[in-house]
């Protein structure tokens, strides 16, 4: 059995990011050689991942990568802490993943999952995750991505917090310029602060628009009851109390009617602001679609308890 040395250790190491004794325990179980041993940690990476598959992973990055003003793509990628996330090796992956979903013709994630890895076209983008969760030890996943393109205008983009939510906005325009992507990237950054739910209130589908109808309608009917009966307002003033709430709500949640975060008035909307910049720059600023992704939404958050965990790891020393 060839001898282990420290340099062929620290060789592995370097190659492949894994842990020095898992790459001590690899070089010994393949007397030394090192392209098995790099396989060893592969495969061992796998079983990591299977014991890894049932823990909560709600941390890590959105990452956007893009090429010029008409094409990007945004990505989700998840890990158990917040203390990995920023992490440089993780966040170097979290980029390549983003290059990943720029480049792909994907439709969804089973698809990209086994597309050949652009880093290493030996290896599917799925078996590059699972190399990855032996280097970093905690469980990783690719939760979601997403390509826009727009061939007559820009896309622009936007991370906020160092990676914790991800935008991209598609502007059609017939002059792409410096104002022009100023003004779209101020509103990717709106997208991020205020979260819209549509572009305009045509998007708004009709269900959606019903359901809240009956909720506001039946919290209006319940205010009114409970006023003194000399005061209760008639039907057709509920029907109107009704209307302006609803369209206060969309409001809200529409992109274009939303009050524009850096207003100096306090009063004009964001399709206001881009037909004001539309205007000084002779073409018309049309928001196609956005893409809003924040890190972890809708799933279920590691609960830390460090008292118990200290406990659980005594109990079996």
């Amino acid at each position: 059995m060839a001898a282990v040395t420290a340099a062929m250790v620290k060789e592995l190491r370097e190659s492949t990011g894994a842990g020095m004794m898992d790459c001590k325990k690899a070089l010994a179980a393949t007397d030394g050689d090192m392209d098995a041993a790099v396989e060893f940690l592969r495969k061992n990476g796998q079983a990591k991942a299977e014991k890894k598959a049932n823990r909560i992973a709600a941390e890590g990055l959105a990452w956007i990568a893009n090429d010029g003003d008409h094409k990007a793509a945004v990505v989700e990628v998840n890990s158990e802490t917040d203390f990995v996330a920023q992490n440089e090796k993780f966040r170097t992956y979290v980029a390549k993943v983003a290059k990943q979903a720029l480049d792909s013709n994907a439709k969804d994630m089973d698809a990209f999952m086994q597309e050949k890895w652009e880093d290493d076209p030996a290896e599917t983008v799925n078996e590059a995750l699972v190399a990855m969760i032996a280097v970093i030890s905690e469980k990783l996943s690719i939760r979601r991505f997403e390509r826009v393109e727009e061939p007559e205008g820009v896309v622009a983009t936007y991370t906020h917090g160092g990676g914790r939510i991800g935008v991209l906005v598609d502007a059609k325009s017939a002059v792409v310029n410096d104002e022009v992507r100023e003004a779209v990237r101020n509103v990717a950054m709106q997208v991020a602060a205020l979260n819209p739910s549509y572009v305009s209130a045509s998007d708004v589908p009709a269900d959606f628009e019903e359901h809240e109808k009956e909720i506001l309608m039946a919290a209006i009917v319940k205010e009114n009851e409970e006023l003194p009966e000399n005061k209760r307002k008639p039907q057709q003033i509920l029907e109107k109390q009704l209307i302006g709430r609803l369209n206060k709500e969309l409001k809200e949640i529409c992109l274009n009617d939303q009050i524009y975060v850096k207003a100096e008035d306090g009063k004009q909307t964001v399709s206001q602001y881009l037909a004001q910049v539309g205007k000084a720059n002779n073409t018309t600023i049309t928001i196609q679609k956005f893409v809003r992704f924040e890190v972890g939404e809708g799933m279920e958050k590691r609960q830390e308890n460090f008292a118990d965990e200290v406990m659980s790891q005594v109990k079996h020393e």
